[in-house]
């Protein structure tokens, strides 16, 4: 099975989400640093619909100044175009699979699309 994992090395629930797609058999895993390698708006949409999250729910306020920006309270577009203009903003780890998207927070949440 594939996986690719929208991974923060420097977040534990990011590194122990990669290490559960590590440890299990059978999956050919593609890890995209998403603070290097930034989504583009359509991936995201694609994403938030296949995990049935609005981009509302999958904005990250802790450590970034998203809610001073106001994010918090603006349309779902222009919490995409910030997601894909400044990544940080999105929270994570995202998982995508042949049998679903998660926003694995926590981490077992994973285990439902393996």
């Amino acid at each position: 099975m594939n996986a690719t994992i929208w991974h923060n090395p420097a977040c534990g629930t990011s590194r122990k989400t990669l290490a559960i797609l590590q440890d299990t058999p059978g999956i050919d895993l593609t890890v995209i640093e998403y603070l290097k390698h930034p989504y583009a708006a359509d991936k995201l949409r694609q994403l938030f619909a296949d995990a049935g999250l609005t981009a509302r729910a999958a904005l990250r306020l802790r450590g970034t100044d998203a809610e001073d920006r106001g994010l918090n309270d603006a349309s779902e577009e222009i919490i995409i175009a910030a997601m894909a203009a400044n990544p940080a903003y999105v929270e994570r780890p995202i998982v995508e699979t042949a049998k679903g998207v998660r926003l694995c927070r926590p981490q077992d949440l994973v285990r439902e699309i393996l």
